[in-house]
């Protein structure tokens, strides 16, 4: 085989499982359980479609789960946080004076379909 014959093929999740989610009652306060989940670190947040949110992948390290996502396309999110924040903002700043980067990734298709999702939550 050499280089010319490599095939290149996008698959997307088929399905997302989350298992658990919150929604906070506006973006400070996902900025801010963010900023105390990420220990003092730096964390991001993303956001699409009016949601400002976070997720967190279960990791396919577990046999079951590596197998589930190779054959069905099946990925679990443990955790999902979000808020509803109909414009967009580079950055959110609490009260407390943190300040929360926010990254637009409303070209991710997939991840704008999840914004979508969750904005229909009650």
């Amino acid at each position: 085989m050499n280089k010319s014959d490599v095939t290149i093929k996008y698959e997307p999740f088929k399905e997302i499982i989350i298992m658990e989610q919150t929604r906070f009652n506006n973006p400070d306060d996902m900025a801010r359980f963010t900023s105390v989940i990420a220990g003092g670190k730096l964390a991001g947040l993303y956001w699409a479609e009016g949601v400002v949110f976070l997720y967190f992948p279960l990791p396919p390290s577990n046999a079951t789960v590596a197998r589930m996502l190779i054959e069905s396309g099946k990925v679990f999110w443990t955790f999902v946080g979000y808020a509803l924040m109909p414009k967009y903002e580079p950055t959110i700043e609490t009260k407390e004076k943190m300040i929360v980067p926010v990254i637009d990734i409303s070209s991710n298709p997939l991840l704008r379909k999840v914004a979508q999702w969750l904005k229909e939550q009650k």
